[in-house]
């Protein structure tokens, strides 16, 4: 019985990207850094909110606060604020319904 050696030629170099996946990955990148900004732009304005407001939507002053020293300059603080939103929201419905 005979074996025969195949030898497989991989080719391990990296691709390089054509333009259109340069271009989407610009477009991508630009849509994030916009979305951040945005974002940050809209927490600012909750701050003209007062205490009662914030906490109908389940928040506080220092949340705000907090989400925006815990964020670097292209984190979106918004993440932290939903956290906290969510944290507070079961507790908040429990004691509405006990008062």
């Amino acid at each position: 019985m005979r074996t025969t050696d195949r030898i497989l030629e991989l080719d391990c170099s990296q691709t390089s990207l054509t333009f259109f996946q340069r271009l989407v990955n610009g477009f991508a990148t630009l849509s994030s850094v916009l979305r951040v900004i945005r974002n940050r732009m809209e927490i600012n304005k909750l701050n003209e909110l007062d205490d009662n407001q914030l906490k109908d939507i389940g928040l506080s002053r220092t949340d705000l606060t907090s989400a925006f020293l815990a964020s670097t300059f292209f984190e979106d603080p918004s993440e932290h604020l939903t956290k906290s939103a969510r944290n507070r929201g079961p507790t908040s419905l429990f004691r509405s319904r006990k008062d």
